[in-house]
């Protein structure tokens, strides 16, 4: 498979640069695929009574975190795999704390979180490697901004990027 080229910033919008800035030079696919070994040794070694800690009042706790990232994985990839199909409806944006507020995060085991993102992280890559090459770079509209496929691709791993900063310096330091 040819190495998916950066997006120019042209290819989504300008909030989107924050996670795609965070994504290191290099095969987004070798990244997602490191990304995904990472999480699941973080979450290993991770005490089981560490699971619910909040760095302060009113934030997510880890399983929390970890559930977002699995939630928003799939949503960054479900508009991918629409536009690569060149579906150009629309989609609409989505709210990240209704999200986690109704997901029931707290009642389930960090192994169990782990395993859920494990799959969504490999069901992310398996998409990915079967586009053809053409349909990274087609367009679709979600959260009222265009993007590229490949942007996609680099949202979902910059997202990653940016929440493991998070949890190393809030939450596990």
């Amino acid at each position: 498979m040819p190495l998916i080229a950066r997006p120019d910033p042209s290819e989504y919008g300008s909030y989107y640069g924050t996670y795609i800035n965070k994504v290191p030079e290099g095969d987004v696919i070798d990244i997602l695929e490191r990304q995904r070994k990472e999480m699941q040794q973080l979450l290993a070694d991770l005490p089981a009574d560490k699971a619910d800690y909040r760095y302060a009042p009113g934030k997510w706790s880890i399983k929390e975190v970890i559930g977002h990232m699995a939630d928003a994985e799939r949503i960054f990839s479900y508009r991918a795999l629409r536009f690569a199909r060149g579906d150009r409806t629309p989609l609409a944006s989505f709210d990240e704390n209704e999200y986690v507020l109704n997901a029931n995060f707290a009642e389930r085991s960090i192994v169990d979180l782990a395993e859920e993102y494990d799959a969504v992280r490999q069901a992310t890559m398996t998409l990915v490697r079967n586009l053809s090459p053409d349909s990274f770079i087609r367009k679709g509209t979600a959260s009222e901004k265009e993007f590229t496929v490949r942007a996609l691709i680099y949202v979902v791993a910059g997202h990653e990027r940016h929440h493991l900063l998070l949890l190393r310096e809030r939450y596990l330091s």
